[in-house]
């Protein structure tokens, strides 16, 4: 999967940003599967680690993650971004459905929305579903 939501990201979302490279970019969610705190197989952990290797920005945004720092498979220390000020990102990758997560709201202040669960079911023309 997270291979597949890069080059989805990647190609889907071009006409929007250029590339990726310096790009900023939201990823929603870390977690498994939505409202639980287990970060054990997430592909979340993946996407951040391709998005910064193609030069991505990137930022996080999980409740149950203040902070992520170092696992077995992954390497990434950061700390939850607050999900004010939307639009100073390039796209929000949703990857975790979360059901904390204002979706309308997020979709109408974000300028590109990646959606790789079907969160934001009511259509917009900033929304790219995997």
């Amino acid at each position: 999967m997270p291979y597949f939501v890069i080059r989805a990201n990647h190609r889907r979302a071009q006409r929007k940003i250029q590339a990726l490279k310096g790009s900023k970019i939201l990823v929603l969610g870390l977690a498994y599967k939505r409202d639980i705190d287990d970060l054990r197989e997430s592909p979340s952990l993946t996407i951040i680690e391709l998005l910064r290797e193609k030069g991505a920005i990137v930022a996080y945004n999980d409740p149950f993650f203040p902070t992520v720092g170092h696992g077995r498979h992954y390497d990434l220390n950061m700390t939850c971004t607050p999900l004010d000020n939307l639009a100073q990102y390039d796209a929000v990758l949703i990857v975790t459905d979360h059901s904390s997560y204002d979706y309308r709201a997020l979709v109408k202040q974000s300028q590109l929305v990646v959606d790789t669960r079907n969160a934001t079911r009511h259509r917009r023309p900033n929304i790219v579903r995997c």
